[in-house]
């Protein structure tokens, strides 16, 4: 979501500056606005890959803890449910 509103702030950016200069407008009028967008959509992206990366590790280990909660718990019912002798 940040480098999506970086992304916009950087559009409003642009297009500001084009409102502003009228009929003069340059590559160069436009590239601080764009600039300011690409660079907060890659840190944008950045972030959300490391978060995606990171939840899947967590993810993981509490699936892993659940089949282990799930086991022992399978174990311990099977023995309050054995036969008594």
């Amino acid at each position: 979501m940040i480098g999506f509103l970086g992304t916009v702030i950087g559009m409003i950016i642009a297009f500001y500056d084009m409102a502003n200069a009228g009929s003069n407008i340059d590559v160069s009028t436009l590239s601080n606005g764009i600039y300011t967008a690409l660079i907060t959509t890659v840190a944008g992206l950045i972030v959300g890959i490391i978060a995606y990366f990171a939840y899947n590790i967590l993810v993981s280990k509490v699936e892993k803890v659940v089949f282990k909660l799930e086991a022992n718990t399978t174990e311990f019912m099977d023995l309050l449910n054995e036969p008594v002798k």
